[in-house]
């Protein structure tokens, strides 16, 4: 069944959808929708407080804490889901393939700094992206070249917490 449409807003008749989901600024043109999800303030805030949203901190800074995150996650599924994860060596293989990879993260990174990417756009959960983050070539390579660096400290750190994992327990009981 098909739904009658409102012209004057472009928008769904049914007054249920005209309760939670607006065009954004009202303005039907923009092609983008306020929803519950990401026009709620929790939304914004915990989106707006990410490294890459955050204002104020320098590209490296932005490169090093989401290596550091994403090297620290990427070690757990490929230590105890990889292959070798029934040897005793899954936690180095874990080490080597999540090194591996933010290696290729980081040369995807560097290619898209070459490719002059245009600068950020205003949304609904992002109304102002900071205007110092990604805006030239080499701020995107001081990104990513923060982002190897806190990508392979936060494998080994994840390493060495697994590895030692019975060391550390026996301190704390």
């Amino acid at each position: 069944m098909a739904q009658a449409v409102d012209a004057s807003k472009n928008l769904p008749s049914d007054p249920r959808n005209r309760e939670v989901v607006f065009p954004a600024g009202r303005d039907p043109q923009q092609g983008n929708l306020e929803t519950p999800i990401n026009a709620s303030p929790l939304s914004k805030w915990f989106i707006n407080n990410l490294p890459a949203y955050r204002p104020g901190i320098t590209p490296s800074r932005r490169g090093l804490e989401i290596g550091m995150a994403h090297g620290y996650l990427l070690f757990g599924p490929f230590a105890k889901l990889g292959p070798l994860r029934d040897t005793a060596n899954a936690n180095l293989a874990g080490l080597l393939a999540s090194i591996g990879l933010v290696v290729i993260l980081t040369a995807c990174l560097s290619l898209y700094a070459s490719s002059n990417p245009p600068k950020a756009l205003a949304s609904v959960t992002v109304p102002n992206p900071p205007a110092d983050a990604f805006n030239s070539k080499e701020s995107w390579n001081n990104f990513a070249s923060s982002f190897l660096i806190g990508g392979i400290g936060g494998a080994v750190v994840a390493y060495f917490l697994t590895s030692n994992l019975g060391l550390i327990q026996g301190l704390a009981g």
